[in-house]
């Protein structure tokens, strides 16, 4: 079978969705590879590189949609490119189908399987077809640089000559893919991170990357991001006012603002005001990554730059991806290589489009004539972790009870220990001899002291402590040593086996301590 990507109509478009690499790799996988002549061009992929690669030139769009049996393609087909589809014909491209029921109804009628790359699901085997999140990653990197570009000082703080330069403040709202790509360009760069979300479980992530996450003073329970697919859900009012009342707090402090929040299949939620943006710094800058939906910010215009009467930018633009188009067409070549690779478990060159696979079917959304959006949940549920049980707090009354509790248990416990102890040794002591009595009652104390004070110890400290008593304790040498000059042969024998094994204790115990003092030191 042949697989071809069209250059993309959409204006402005750069990426291209298929690359040389990616092509070698499907060839691979028994595929005949096309691309329009000059599709890559814009992403910097010349026409020669394919050729080098082994992929065949089509000089028009029409030919290549007539020759290929797969299409590859980034953005959403137009109405033309939908009529050149026929059955048995298998399109893979985003294709927005909760917006686009015309398409998948023109899909639907021409007979050809439609997979949309947003509707993979997000599991973890599904990571690597997951082009939503490739994208939402260069997207969220393109903002900090474009922040940086139209932002009037250093991210980073610098003390010279000149003076004292303090470091920018940036925000980020949302951390999801997006925000967290936005966050570690962010904090690599120098600046003073804040980061806020809907999902309290990501608090963890933000602060492991360097940033503050910005907590809210609200009892609700919030939903958790493995209940959505990983998505921030819909908050109440009351979440929204105290969200809102954080941010005009925060608002005056920040010199840069990204915001990426969005609800799948909903216009993006409002959540930098118009007052917001009159309280901003001059010089201060917007990046609104929710643009194409409508903006998290009031004053957002789609696809443009603005500056506020205060002097506050708001960027708008939503082709991020597409102003790093080699970076993208590569990341999304990729996606597109590996949903093959799914549908050709052969490697024969043939798609074998298995409904029951839960990948594909959850980026399927018209199949065989029929529509198939939505798609029914994945058997495998996904990425976020379950929560964790509530844990009851006590009152003080309960907890003295339980401590009281506890005491008489341990107490019961030791004076049974202790009463059967005592037993075995009245036992022993009525048939051995007075002089084996005085060595054993030591030799058990000792156990009994040396198991107090291991089984006492944190477990962190357990390599550094036996280090330290297996040296000590090989005192034991000088009673093996006293016995080698014995007349019995097997006496000596046992002797000279205790010294050896004493002797690895002595020298391995410190030799053990003096590596575990040495981490501790600067050279």
């Amino acid at each position: 079978m042949k697989i071809g990507t069209p250059k993309e109509t959409f204006d402005g478009e750069n990426r291209v969705a298929m690359t040389p690499d990616s092509a070698r790799q499907l060839q691979k996988l028994g595929y005949d590879c096309l691309i329009e002549k000059g599709a890559g061009a814009a992403a910097g992929f010349s026409d020669a590189a394919y050729k080098e690669a082994g992929v065949e030139i089509v000089k028009t769009a029409a030919s290549l949609w007539k020759a290929a049996d797969i299409i590859a393609k980034v953005r959403q087909p137009n109405e033309t490119e939908l009529k050149r589809l026929t059955k048995g014909k298998t399109l893979i491209s985003f294709f927005n189908p909760a917006g686009n029921e015309e398409g998948m109804e023109l899909a639907k009628s021409k007979g050809a399987n439609v997979i949309a790359m947003e509707m993979v699901p997000r599991i973890s085997r599904a990571q690597k077809m997951d082009a939503l999140s490739s994208m939402a990653n260069i997207a969220g990197y393109r903002a900090v640089i474009e922040a940086g570009n139209n932002f009037g000082r250093f991210f980073t703080g610098q003390v010279t000559a000149a003076g004292k330069v303090p470091p920018a403040k940036v925000l980020i709202v949302g951390a999801g893919v997006a925000g967290l790509a936005a966050i570690g360009t962010s904090t690599s760069l120098g600046a003073i991170t804040y980061a806020f979300d809907v999902r309290p479980e990501v608090a963890e992530q933000v602060e492991s990357m360097g940033a503050e996450f910005v907590y809210l003073d609200f009892e609700e329970d919030q939903q958790d991001g493995a209940a959505t697919g990983g998505y921030a859900s819909v908050q109440s009012d009351e979440f929204r006012e105290a969200q809102l009342a954080k941010f005009r707090e925060l608002a005056p402090e920040m010199d840069i603002v990204i915001t990426t929040a969005l609800i799948p299949n909903r216009e993006a939620p409002e959540l930098w005001t118009k007052d917001m943006v009159e309280a901003m710094k001059p010089g201060s800058v917007i990046v609104d990554l929710a643009a194409e939906k409508g903006g998290n910010c009031k004053l957002t215009v789609a696809d443009e730059k603005i500056v506020t009467p205060n002097g506050v930018t708001i960027i708008g633009y939503t082709d991020f991806p597409s102003r790093m188009a080699a970076q993208s067409s590569s990341l999304f070549a990729t996606n597109i290589r590996h949903m093959m690779a799914d549908l050709t478990p052969e490697k024969d060159g043939q798609i074998n489009h298995d409904m029951e696979d839960d990948v594909i079917r959850g980026a399927t959304v018209t199949y065989e004539g029929e529509i198939t959006f939505p798609p029914p949940p994945p058997k495998v549920q996904a990425i976020a972790a379950q929560k964790k049980p509530e844990v009851k707090e006590l009152t003080p009354e309960e907890k003295k009870a339980q401590e009281v509790a506890a005491f008489k248990a341990q107490t019961k416990q030791q004076f049974t220990l202790l009463g059967v102890g005592g037993a075995l040794m009245l036992l022993v002591g009525l048939v051995a001899p007075a002089s084996f009595m005085q060595h054993f009652i030591v030799f058990v104390l000792a156990i009994f002291v040396g198991f107090q004070v291991i089984w006492n110890v944190s477990h962190s400290l357990h390599t550094p402590l036996m280090a330290i008593t297996n040296a000590i304790s090989s005192i034991i040498i000088v009673g093996a040593l006293m016995q080698i000059g014995s007349g019995s042969f097997l006496v000596i024998l046992l002797a000279a086996l205790s010294v050896f094994m004493a002797g690895i204790n002595i020298f391995g115990g410190f030799l053990v301590t003096r590596r575990m003092l040495a981490m501790f030191q600067k050279s």
